[in-house]
């Protein structure tokens, strides 16, 4: 595929922008590696990207890693794969790949790999004339510890390396200036708390989860030069688990979302460019809670949410559904999702699917796919 790098950055920045073609104040908050922000897995894309207080499973590096020590197998293995914008373009991918492991029932070590493709990228001038061609890539490599504090409550910590390469390594110009790849460093602070709850038909489970992701350093791309936020965010969620009957399970719910970054005042950008750059990773989060130009109304618009249900049958089957909303003004990513199960022994094949329900978004159709193994399972299946 041929494209301009910056036409490709921005087709990119799309999916995470406005779609509304309504006469609206847009003023989405801006981050530099938006892949950060891409759920990965089918699970929890399949109930409306959440998962910061739904059930344990392989892949809860991403939602939230203090559930890793409620998981019900010792040691797990997932690998994800997310075809990226096809309504665009057919060569942006995600493939992500997270294992944990149990020490002992209060104990667990994890770890992810996400790697994610912009493709095949050629640049041209202002003529027009083609002068190189890059394959930009971003990935991110993390590793979290979560131990129970009590019972029925734990607590996580991630360290993660970010490198964002957008032309390959080439340090090729582009309008006399070099773009050079951006690293960056960051860590996850997570909490989450479960609680059995007695039913009628069986003991049903209360949760709450709380995950704040990306707290590190900003990134540069010009030698810093100018430098970027990356994007921190505040995830709250709760889910209720409940027992139908001794095959059949049924869970329902929901994640509210805030990006933990300045928010940039456009009618004022050139007098407070230097502002923004100079502003500190841990004074962008301070300020992300008061700083938007239309005050606590503009506030309350940055917070995304989602709601979503899962149903189990024999613990084999699994049907998913969610939604997912962002303001208009701020994204206006608005989308259900459908998604699918299946697990076989030791080995879990799971699918999700987006719907869109905002006008000319990239991200309908998206599809996304996980194969999961229980490596405990298989150990001892082997002897």
């Amino acid at each position: 595929m041929r494209k301009n790098l910056f036409l490709i950055i921005l087709l990119f920045a799309i999916s995470f922008s406005a779609y509304s073609q309504e006469e609206v104040q847009i003023n989405p908050v801006g981050y530099t590696v938006p892949s950060l922000t891409i759920s990965p897995d089918a699970r929890g894309a399949g109930m409306g990207d959440l998962g910061a207080a739904t059930s344990a499973d392989v892949n809860s590096q991403f939602w939230n890693p203090a559930k890793y020590v409620f998981a019900e197998s010792d040691a797990g293995l997932s690998f994800s794969f997310t075809p990226w914008l096809r309504q665009l373009v057919d060569d942006i991918n995600l493939t992500y790949l997270t294992g944990y492991w149990k020490f002992d029932q209060r104990r667990a070590l994890s770890a992810s790999l996400r790697y994610f493709s912009l493709g095949e990228i050629v640049m041209t001038d202002y003529e027009g004339r083609e002068y190189a061609t890059a394959f930009p890539n971003e990935f991110a490599l993390d590793v979290a510890y979560s131990q129970k504090l009590f019972d029925n409550f734990s607590a996580a910590a991630a360290l993660r390396l970010i490198y964002s390469d957008l032309n390959n390594g080439k340090n090729l110009t582009n309008s006399g200036s070099e773009i050079y790849p951006g690293v960056a460093v960051a860590a996850d602070v997570a909490m989450y708390y479960r609680t059995p709850v007695q039913m009628y038909t069986g003991d049903g489970t209360f949760a709450l989860g709380l995950n704040v992701s990306n707290i590190g350093s900003k990134i540069s791309y010009d030698e810093f030069a100018s430098s970027y936020f990356i994007p921190t965010n505040l995830r709250l969620g709760t889910s209720f688990d409940y027992p139908i009957d001794e095959y059949q399970r049924l869970s329902f719910s929901a994640d509210a979302y805030k990006m933990l970054v300045p928010t940039i005042d456009y009618t004022k950008t050139a007098e407070n460019v230097n502002y923004y750059n100079d502003m500190t990773s841990l004074q962008g989060i301070f300020s992300s809670f008061s700083d938007a130009p239309g005050g606590v109304k503009e506030e309350l618009q940055e917070i995304a949410w989602s709601i979503g249900a899962e149903y189990v049958y024999n613990n084999q089957f699994s049907v998913r559904a969610g939604y997912f909303n962002e303001h208009q003004n701020k994204g206006n990513r608005k989308f259900f999702t459908a998604g699918a199960g299946f697990k076989l022994n030791m080995f879990q094949l799971d699918a999700s699917y987006v719907i869109s329900v905002a006008q000319t978004n990239p991200l309908d159709q998206t599809l996304r796919f996980s194969l999961s193994f229980d490596l405990f399972g298989l150990q001892n299946l082997m002897r």
